[in-house]
């Protein structure tokens, strides 16, 4: 992009306007459809609180004029900075551009400096067609407005003074935005922030439920609300595990982190083993990690999970290092010709048992010559369960070269998807501990 662009209306970055309160709008009718989540929010609230803006409101809005003028005269009554992500394109649905400098009283006039960016980004990648006039859109600048280069795409960001806030508009692909929000901290955000950090700790428990863990850690609820500075707390459900979220806010970043240091091994403390990941890693990556770390190897066979467990193993990258061998096994002739299952033992227990589950963890660590084995058979439903053994019902096994082998039967509840999802947990979890030489909690879910 030109000089001429990158920056228009010295008036923007001439007031240092402090701030604190921020509200996101992520723009786009296709952020309310199952097939799409709004990841850019996650990114942007990240990045401001290290500035100590915290976020108080996010939304979505979709790609409608009158609603998205609602949102923003909320946004702006509650906070002083707006972040809206998205609708700046060349088409006649993207009309955050235009929404806001209705709203703000700011008219909009082409910058020609953007528009020479813009044909020569066309020409550069020397399309068989001239560049269509709609684009001229994204040229369009409201008065007084601070024009932000987009290296990776044709949409600039827009920073809009509006009195004692700020309005700022970036574009919605993730490879633009990213880039632009992290060159405004220090250009445009990073004097105007109020000197302090927001940080933030997840840790991701296992093994407990939430009423269990709030009791638990109750105690230290208070202690942490009279502190100085103090530290925040929240206990989230999510399928197979909890997740405690702690926050502070200090005058420095470093000062926060060692706040928050001292919470977590507070946590730590009174929630034992059960607490797998104090940085908000996934089950999967601390899993990997613990097998990379020790050198040990492992090979997996898989019945009413179908693969489910190594599919998530395998999602860390680096699980070539430590996964062998994997095998999904269905039906009974599968468990005695793939794992050496003996159908005596099947007809006896049956498929779904500890006995099975451990025949099934020891053949097929010693089929793929791993250091550790697993096992999983279960009924996921909706159909196939019983009085004795009814839906939900899951058996996790493990084998180690050398040593003794763990077992333990679970009942989940949920249909099928959250069945197979908690059992690949549960699967995990006990690796994970086997790894580490703790105790597997008598049951879960």
């Amino acid at each position: 992009m030109s000089e001429a662009s990158t920056a228009t209306g010295s008036a923007a970055t001439g007031s240092a306007v402090t701030l604190s309160r921020a509200a996101i709008l992520a723009v786009g009718s296709e952020l309310l459809m199952p097939s799409r989540i709004d990841t850019n929010s996650l990114f942007i609230t990240e990045q401001l609180n290290r500035l100590g803006i915290e976020v108080v409101y996010k939304t979505i809005v979709g790609d409608d004029r009158d609603e998205l003028a609602q949102a923003l005269v909320l946004a702006r009554t509650r906070t002083d900075l707006v972040v809206c992500s998205g609708g700046l394109g060349p088409t006649d649905d993207d009309v955050t551009r235009e929404v806001v400098a209705a709203l703000l009283g700011r008219p909009l006039r082409e910058d020609p400096a953007l528009t020479v960016h813009l044909l020569e980004r066309f020409a550069a990648r020397k399309l068989p067609y001239a560049m269509p006039e709609t684009n001229r859109r994204q040229a369009m600048v409201p008065d007084g407005a601070d024009v932000i280069a987009n290296p990776f795409g044709s949409a600039p960001g827009l920073w809009i003074p509006d009195g004692s806030r700020v309005v700022l508009l970036l574009p919605g692909p993730p490879r633009e935005l990213k880039p632009m929000l992290t060159a405004l901290l220090d250009s445009h955000l990073r004097g105007r922030s109020p000197g302090h950090a927001v940080v933030r700790r997840v840790l991701r428990i296992v093994g407990r439920i939430e009423s269990q863990v709030d009791e638990v850690l109750h105690p230290l609820y208070e202690v942490w609300a009279r502190q100085t500075p103090p530290v925040a707390a929240t206990i989230l459900a999510t399928l197979g595990q909890i997740e405690l979220h702690v926050s502070t806010r200090a005058g420095s970043a470093a000062e926060a982190e060692r706040v928050l240091d001292e919470a977590v091994d507070q946590a730590v403390a009174v929630l034992g083993d059960d607490v797998f990941s104090i940085d908000g890693r996934t089950l999967e990556a601390v899993v990997g990690a613990a097998l990379a770390e020790r050198g040990l190897t492992i090979a997996l066979a898989e019945s009413c999970t179908g693969g489910l467990v190594t599919s998530r193993i395998t999602d860390v990258a680096g699980s070539s290092r430590y996964l062998q061998q994997a095998v999904v096994v269905y039906a009974n002739a599968a468990k005695t010709a793939l794992l050496g299952v003996g159908e005596e033992l099947l007809t006896r227990h049956g498929a779904v048992s500890e006995p099975v589950a451990s025949a099934m963890a020891h053949g097929m660590r010693e089929r793929a010559g791993a250091d550790i084995g697993v096992g999983i058979t279960g009924i996921a439903g909706p159909g196939g369960g019983s009085e004795e053994k009814p839906v939900g019902t899951v058996v996790v096994a493990v084998a180690v070269r050398g040593g003794a082998g763990r077992v333990q039967r679970y009942r989940f509840f949920g249909e099928r998807e959250r069945v197979k999802f908690q059992a690949s947990q549960a699967a995990l979890d006990m690796v994970r501990r086997t790894v580490w030489e703790i105790p597997v909690p008598p049951r879960s879910g």
